[in-house]
């Protein structure tokens, strides 16, 4: 068990508790980084997605694990993304412009929609964000002169300055390293006023109030950039599925964001990650079930939002912490044992005294 004895201001501020982690972390990234010398075309198409995946798990985190603002309607952010990249580039954006653009108009949509749905909570928000996925996905379908309608809209290959990144290797290297500095950014955030200020309206909007924090404005922060870092995954997701249509943006998809960052464990941007990697292992998972499950089975419609629903109801009874949770009381169990007690985790209710009386 390690106890960390701080000496100076600035270990509060550092992005690493102990050089443990500075070593961990390092070496994790140099495994990463030596995957293409390892791993044939599927397999880094599959990291690469998982990555996407994970920089949009971190924007649906900020809002949901860190705010407590519950969003359905995450996929119209992913889609806005995805379609104003693909537009900016067969406008003759170059890339890195096309994706900056991208980023900060599904950040402002976001604001937009955030300027009516901070006055709601609970169910009422989560019906509120899904009206306005059901809204994005209508106006893709008939806003036929930017996006396409039914027929589609191809992606053009992501290019800048004779560097090309539709390859296997070199677009797994560049969603790599988008989601090092949105992870970078996230726990500066974080650590920020800003941060705090989310942190302490999730906890309780009474005693942030009562603390001089801005309640409306810091639920519209938060959903501005939860949407900025959607829109950055959806540009690159543009470029993952190659051709865009608007099957590839339905209500199923805002359910598989929001299992993500719920088994993966809210409030913790590991959650985030490790919610991406069975989000994105679990079509694969899926596939072979079906192979093994009875033909009249198998080839249910509802099979796979039916697995979503039931793992995500199993994980809230269960697990409320996610996998990052129970790798928490994993590695309690390994650093106490054997002295190690049963009751170390055990769920308390726990609530502020402002919350008592409510």
């Amino acid at each position: 068990m390690r106890f960390i004895r701080k000496t100076r201001y600035e270990q509060d501020l550092a992005l690493f508790r102990h050089g443990g982690q500075r070593f961990w972390y390092g070496l994790l990234l140099l495994v990463l980084l030596a995957a293409p010398l390892l791993l044939d075309r599927f397999y880094l198409g599959e990291l690469a997605l998982v990555f996407i995946y994970a920089i949009a798990g971190v924007g649906l985190m900020l809002l949901v694990g860190y705010t407590g603002l519950v969003s359905l309607g995450h996929a119209a952010f992913l889609a806005i993304g995805a379609y104003a990249q693909a537009y900016l580039l067969v406008r003759g954006w170059p890339f890195p412009a096309a994706l900056a653009a991208a980023t900060l108009l599904t950040a402002a949509v976001g604001g937009l929609v955030a300027l009516p749905a901070v006055r709601m909570t609970g169910i009422y928000l989560a019906v509120a964000t899904l009206a306005f996925a059901v809204i994005v996905e209508h106006l893709i379908m008939n806003w036929t002169s930017v996006t396409g309608g039914f027929r589609g809209m191809a992606v053009p290959a992501a290019t800048w300055l004779g560097m090309d990144f539709t390859g296997p290797t070199a677009f797994y290297l560049l969603c790599l390293g988008v989601l090092v500095l949105v992870l970078w950014l996230a726990l500066n955030l974080l650590r920020s006023p800003s941060g705090r200020a989310m942190l302490a309206v999730r906890d309780s909007e009474i005693s942030a109030e009562s603390m001089g924090i801005h309640i409306a404005r810091t639920k519209a922060l938060a959903f501005a950039l939860s949407a900025g870092f959607t829109g950055l995954a959806g540009g690159l997701f543009a470029h993952k599925i190659g051709y865009l249509a608007p099957d590839a943006f339905t209500f199923l998809i805002s359910i598989q964001l929001l299992l993500m960052v719920v088994v993966g464990g809210l409030g913790s941007l590991h959650g985030a990650v490790f919610g991406a990697i069975f989000i994105g292992l679990l079509p694969q998972g899926l596939a072979v079930l079906r192979d093994t499950l009875p033909p009249a089975v198998a080839q249910l419609p509802g099979l796979e939002p039916g697995i979503f629903g039931l793992i995500l109801i199993l994980f809230l009874i269960y697990e409320p912490l996610g996998i990052y949770g129970r790798w928490i009381k994993v590695r309690a169990w390994l650093d106490a044992f054997p002295l190690y007690r049963r009751a170390t985790h055990k769920r308390q209710k726990q609530y502020l005294r402002t919350e008592r009386l409510q």
